[in-house]
Order: structure tokens, then sequence, then C-alpha cells
């Protein structure tokens, strides 16, 4: 009996030891990819927690959220205070970001090529088809641009990635709102499909003559060509954790309802034009609280000890009072099923 008591005690005591340190499951956003996966690293490091977490673009972060098999979803389109409602939701924001041009041109390396909004919007419109067309030649007069097709590639899958690049499209080109306008997924009228920013940019690297658009880490990690662009202001500037600070700096998150908020072509002289935040979406009525309550130290620990690794990959951390907006915020939406907040 003495053996069996053991035995039962040690085994409720592994049960426990593996309730304690269950991983934690997420999908969505691979705009937030490299800084999730960075954290979650160092995390379990720290906590023993690990997190297993699926970069399947946002619109499929959503889906998986609202079906209730993650614990968490993340998306770089931030969804409206009645949609969240209806979903039985809640969003704060995680990390902020830039969203980069990048190209393929012998001869051209990263932040050589200067580029407007209007442009870019013509490239992906496909009235502009090669990279010696006058518009392109005008803003660069100094590169020895080839009479050479341009290879479009755009997002294959439901994309928060997508949201900001059109976003910001719809406010610097009319033509673009009204033939084409702006969301994680739409209606393209040219372009080559790659699956998430990894595969926009594994077609990009592999096309002569190609322009895509990713998420600022990948061009950085794998020294592709991105372009300057020229903001609202009427600036050339380039993509650094800098000039997404600038940006970032124009956002309202006290008067935000639901944290909704774009960032794309906020003024500022130094503010980069195509910036964006990744939200993290959850369940209002946490079916699995103790999962939920993990999810929420994930993201304390990486507001609080995670600002130096988001610097290190050109993202920007979200401000400390924002943060306590946030968690202000866990303890008023997120409840388990007794009605208990889940965030104490």
């Amino acid at each position: 009996m003495r053996n069996l008591f053991l035995n039962s005690a040690a085994l409720m005591s592994a049960i426990a030891c593996s309730a304690v340190h269950a991983d934690i499951t997420g999908a969505g956003s691979t705009f937030a990819y490299p800084i999730f996966a960075k954290w979650a690293d160092s995390y379990k490091k720290e906590n023993g927690v690990g997190l297993n977490y699926q970069a399947i673009g946002s619109g499929g972060g959503i889906k998986q959220i609202t079906e209730k098999t993650v614990d968490f979803g993340a998306s770089d389109m931030p969804l409206t205070k009645e949609d969240l409602e209806a979903k039985g939701l809640t969003q704060f924001p995680a990390i902020m970001g830039g969203v980069v041009p990048v190209v393929n041109l012998s001869g051209i390396g990263p932040g050589q090529m200067r580029m407007t909004g209007p442009v870019l919007a013509d490239i992906y419109l496909g009235k502009i088809k090669q990279w010696n067309d006058p518009a392109i030649a005008a803003l660069n007069p100094t590169l020895k641009l080839p009479e050479q097709n341009i290879v479009v590639v755009r997002r294959a899958d439901g994309s928060g990635t997508t949201f900001i690049f059109t976003n910001y499209l719809s406010k610097v080109s009319e033509e673009w709102k009204s033939k084409v306008g702006s969301s994680t997924a739409v209606s393209w009228p040219e372009g080559v499909a790659g699956k998430a920013n990894a595969g926009v940019a594994s077609y990009v690297q592999r096309i002569d003559g190609a322009i895509g658009y990713v998420e600022y880490a990948y061009a950085k990690t794998a020294k592709m060509a991105y372009t300057q662009m020229q903001n609202k202001a009427g600036a050339y500037v380039l993509p650094d954790d800098k000039t997404f600070q600038a940006a970032a700096a124009y956002a309202d998150w006290a008067h935000a309802p639901a944290f909704y908020e774009v960032l794309t072509n906020e003024p500022g002289a130094t503010s980069w034009p195509i910036t964006g935040a990744t939200f993290v979406l959850l369940q209002k009525k946490a079916e699995k609280g103790a999962n939920t309550q993990q999810v929420m130290k994930f993201f304390d620990w990486s507001f609080r000890k995670g600002g130096a690794q988001a610097a290190q990959l050109d993202y920007v951390p979200m401000p400390e009072n924002v943060v306590k907006l946030i968690e202000t915020s866990w303890k008023t939406e997120v409840h388990d099923l007794a009605g208990a907040p889940v965030w104490k």
C-alpha cells in the first residue's frame, strides 16, 4: 500500500508539473514570427513553458482563435470593436514594425533605390511594367535601371502584412483604393503568389527583376535589397527601428476603441510610411483559463523583458504606459467560465 501511495503521489506530482509547464499554442501573423520565435526561446529557458506558434498568416490566426483551436491568434489587421464582439474576442497590440518593398535587380543593393507610394501602387496595378519606366527613372537618376520586365510578387494567403501594405497603397493612390482596396486578402491585378513572408522573400530572391513586400526582419536577415520610401512629409527614409518608432509615436492607443489603430502613412519627417502592429486575439470567455493565463504571462514577460530582443530585430516594443492599458484590459475583458478575471 505504501508503494502504491508513493507511486500515486509521484504520478500526481508529475501531472501537476505537466499542467504548470503546459505549452501554449498560437497561430497567425508571419509579420511577428521572428520576434515571437525569439521571445519563445528565451521564455522557455527562463520559465519552462514553450510556445507552439504556427505562422500561417493573419487570416488563419483569426480563423483559428475564433474556432477555439489555439490559445491565441495574431493578426496585423486589427479587428473593429463590432467584429470582436461578434466573435467573442478581445485584442491587444503586442509589437510594432515595418513592411518594406524588396527588389531583385543586378547591381542594386539595400537602400539604393527610391520609391514613392503612387509609383509603387502603379507597379502593383500593372501600369508600370518595366524597371526603366520614366516614373521610376525620375526618382532614381543615379541608378542604371535595366530595360527589364517587372515581376510582381505578392502574398497567396490571408495576410496582415498584405493588410498593412494595401492599407498604405489605399492612402496614397485613389485608383488602388477604388479598384483593389485594403484587406488581408485582395483581388490582385497581377503577380506571382508566395505563401507567408518567407515565401514572398524566397520568390523575390529567385526571380530576376522581381519586387515584393515583406516584414523588415526577413529583408534584413536575408540581406535583400529593400527600397527607400518617400513618406507623408515628402522625405525619403530608410527602414529601421528609428523610422518605425517615429511612425509608432503617432499612435493614440489610449483613445483607440478596442486598441484599433493603423499606423500607415503617419506624419513626421522621419516616419516610415508602411508601419504596422501585430495584435494578439484572445477569447473573452476563456474555456481553458489556465492556458489563457499562460498566454498573458508570456506577453507580460515579453513586454517587460523582451524589448532588447525586439530592438535587435528592428521591431518597436510597446511603451510602458500602453502595457498598463493592455493589462488593465486583460482584467476587465477576459474571464474564465466561472466569471472570474483570468489575469490577476
